[in-house]
């Protein structure tokens, strides 16, 4: 059996080994699906392998490198993707009940990239039903049950990419596949400690994905590192003309090469007082250190806040409504009452009697707020903070009461379409990770993975993994 380490390289590390052929992809997938197998049950990690893909793209790679065809950094890494993605012939069950056979005849754009830089499918990480679309209680709101973390299986992983997060965290897949509307992407990241970026909205196609607020939707990569999300995201981004929602081929796509170190630019880190009211010790504690690290690295860390208004009310009203319209059929048909949990079952009514009158008011909100925040990224090009104010919370917590604080980063950055990077920053007593989050202006993802790439390069915390027996 391969020693553990094997299953926490970085994509840059497995990448090298395969390049110069001291890895196999057909060996690699097959470790990696033999420990999904073993160890996914136990987390609730997946909603289904898939290893008959798995292999054939492993055989595929592997003939391709042995002849000399390299693809770049993903040929022959096997990962994870969310199961609201679709993978043709394969069910897709967006994690809800009323979805449980749903499967499509074609594959997300998305899966297409994947497939295109030879990167290898491995399984269809599990969720929270329509990723929390109608809103949810428990953290067992969904097709596969609760989703375990791997530090602690008492605890929950977060947020509806909460198979996504499991599986890079117990090493089950080099990385996986999530999705952010409002906090799915770096609330598994900071739970799990792992590295996770949310693009800037519309960077990344979301065609054959499922719709949720189609004007907040966004796909973006968990990862071992802020290097390894840079080059998951260089082979997914990129306009595409079956997502009107696409930023154009310009702004779009993203590259990345370690060569580019040598061009980067001197950035002016924002420390944000007021992203949350306030900190328990076991968070304060590692963010604090996080900030000293920041303060030695940076030529530039001033202290700044958030703009006041009502803009997670905004955000909320936005998602309610346009949620309301992506899933009206589930809803009027009554099928909505199939969902795991019970808030699901009837949030649905309560968002359809939102009038457009409220959802235009939300989305003139929102322009106000693009205003302000171009102000602010005016003098900072980088807003750091904790990526949430509290570590893993327990499974059975009732999220309605237990998990609801005031998240203005998070309305700000989803409503305007901002990019974002939660890196693991250290440990509570408890030893569960805190996370660390980095936002840019839209458009500037470059930006944050370059703070959060420097801040890893000094610091260890990215490196560290749960003990699994």
């Amino acid at each position: 059996m391969p020693g553990e380490d094997l299953f926490y390289l970085s994509v840059t590390e497995l990448a090298k080994r395969i390049e110069s052929k001291k890895l196999s992809p057909i060996e690699l997938t097959q470790v990696y699906l033999d420990r999904s197998q073993k160890l996914g049950p136990r987390f609730n990690a997946y909603a289904r392998l898939t290893p008959e893909i798995a292999l054939e793209q492993a055989k595929a790679a592997e003939k391709e490198i042995r002849r000399g065809h390299y693809r770049g950094p993903l040929h022959g890494i096997p990962y994870a993707a969310k199961d609201l993605l679709a993978v043709k012939g394969i069910p897709t069950t967006w994690g809800a009940k009323p979805y449980a056979n749903q499967a499509f005849d074609y594959d997300a754009t998305v899966i297409e990239h994947l497939n295109r830089v030879g990167a290898v499918m491995i399984g269809k990480a599990s969720m929270i039903e329509l990723a929390g679309g109608m809103g949810y209680r428990f953290a067992s709101a969904s097709l596969q049950g609760e989703t375990k973390n791997p530090w602690d299986i008492t605890c929950w992983t977060c947020g509806s990419s909460s198979g996504s997060g499991a599986i890079v965290a117990a090493g089950l897949a080099a990385f996986a596949i999530g999705t952010e509307t409002w906090g799915s992407i770096l609330c598994p990241s900071a739970f799990c400690g792992v590295s996770g970026l949310r693009p800037t909205y519309g960077r990344v196609s979301r065609y054959g994905a499922m719709a949720l607020a189609p004007s907040m939707d966004k796909i973006g990569p968990l990862a071992r590192s802020a290097e390894d999300c840079a080059r998951i995201f260089a082979a997914i981004a990129g306009h595409d003309p079956k997502d009107r929602g696409t930023l154009p081929i310009d702004r779009a796509a993203f590259t990345y090469s370690p060569s580019m170190e040598l061009r980067l630019r001197p950035l002016r880190i924002g420390w944000l007082t007021n992203a949350w009211t306030s900190l328990p010790p076991s968070v304060a504690k590692p963010v604090d250190a996080a900030a000293r690290v920041l303060k030695k690295t940076f030529s530039s860390v001033k202290n700044t806040s958030l703009p006041a208004g009502p803009w997670e009310e905004a955000g909320g009203i936005v998602v309610a409504a346009e949620g309301a319209a992506s899933f009206r059929s589930l809803i009027r048909s009554g099928r909505v009452s199939e969902l795991a949990d019970p808030l699901g079952q009837i949030a649905g009514y309560v968002n359809e009697q939102y009038s457009a009158a409220d959802y235009l008011q939300a989305l003139k909100i929102r322009g106000i707020l693009q205003k302000k925040m171009e102000e602010i990224f005016d003098s900072f090009d980088v807003l750091v903070a904790a990526s949430q104010p509290v570590p893993a919370t327990p499974l059975d917590l009732n999220l309605e009461t237990g998990l609801s604080f005031a998240d203005p980063l998070g309305g700000i950055g989803n409503l305007c379409g901002l990019p974002a990077i939660s890196v693991p920053c250290g440990f509570t007593e408890k030893n569960l990770p805190i996370g660390l989050q980095f936002v840019g202006r839209a458009g500037d993802d470059i930006a944050v993975i370059q703070a959060a790439r420097t801040f890893q390069q000094h610091t260890d915390w990215h490196k560290r993994h749960p003990k699994i027996h």
